[in-house]
C-alpha cells in the first residue's frame, strides 16, 4: 500500500523516511534467516516495529522533529487503512481494526522503549517472542531479532535528527551472523 500514497499530498521526506521503513521491514533476510512470519501481522509488526524505531529516535529533538514524527505516525496509519481496505475490509469495519492496530502501535512503543532501556537483549527477546512468535516461540529467531533492533536502534541513535528528517533513516546491513 505504500506506493498509494505517493497519489496523496504528502511531504516528500516524510514519504521518503516511510519507505524507507517499510523497504527494511521487508528485507527478505528477516524473514527467511530470522523466521519473520511472512504473514499480514508478521509484515505489520516489522513496519510497525521500525516506525516505532524511528519515532523514539527522534522524540526530544524539537519542533521541527516533532512535527515530523507526527507526519510520519499519520503516514503510517494512513497506509494502514489503505491496506485495509485493500484486503477487502468494509469501511464499517476499518475503524475498529485501526483502533486495535492503535492500541497495538502504542503498546509496542511502550514496550519497546522500556526494552531498549534495559541491559542485556532479555526484555526485546521477550517482546519479540510475545509479539511475532505468539503461537510458537522460536528463542533463536528471537534473539537474533532483538539483537537486530538493538542494533538498528543504536544505529539509529549515532544519526542526527536532521539528517533523518532530510534523508531518511539509514538502516543496518543483513547480519552476517544470527547468533
Amino acid at each position: 500500500m505504500v506506493f498509494g500514497l505517493f497519489r496523496r499530498r504528502q511531504r516528500p521526506e516524510v514519504l521518503a523516511a516511510y519507505t524507507s521503513i517499510v523497504a527494511q521491514a521487508r528485507q527478505p533476510w528477516l524473514y527467511a534467516r530470522y523466521n519473520v512470519p511472512d504473514t499480514i501481522d508478521g509484515r505489520f509488526e516489522m513496519v510497525m516495529l521500525h516506525t516505532i524505531l524511528v519515532l523514539n529516535r527522534l522524540r526530544g529533538e524539537g519542533e521541527v522533529a516533532s512535527d515530523f514524527s507526527q507526519r510520519l505516525f499519520d503516514t503510517f496509519f494512513a497506509d494502514m487503512d489503505g491496506s485495509l481496505r485493500e484486503m477487502g475490509v468494509g469501511d464499517l469495519g476499518v475503524p475498529k481494526k485501526v483502533k486495535k492496530m492503535a492500541e497495538a502501535f502504542y503498546g509496542r512503543a511502550a514496550a519497546l522503549a522500556e526494552a531498549l532501556a534495559a541491559d542485556g537483549l532479555q526484555d526485546l527477546e521477550n517482546l519479540v517472542n510475545r509479539n511475532l512468535f505468539a503461537d510458537a516461540h522460536d528463542a533463536v529467531a528471537a534473539h537474533a531479532i532483538a539483537r537486530y533492533l538493538r542494533g538498528a536502534a543504536d544505529g539509529l541513535s549515532r544519526q542526527d535528527a536532521p539528517a533523518i528528517i532530510a534523508n531518511g533513516p539509514v538502516w543496518p546491513d543483513e547480519p552476517t551472523d544470527i547468533g
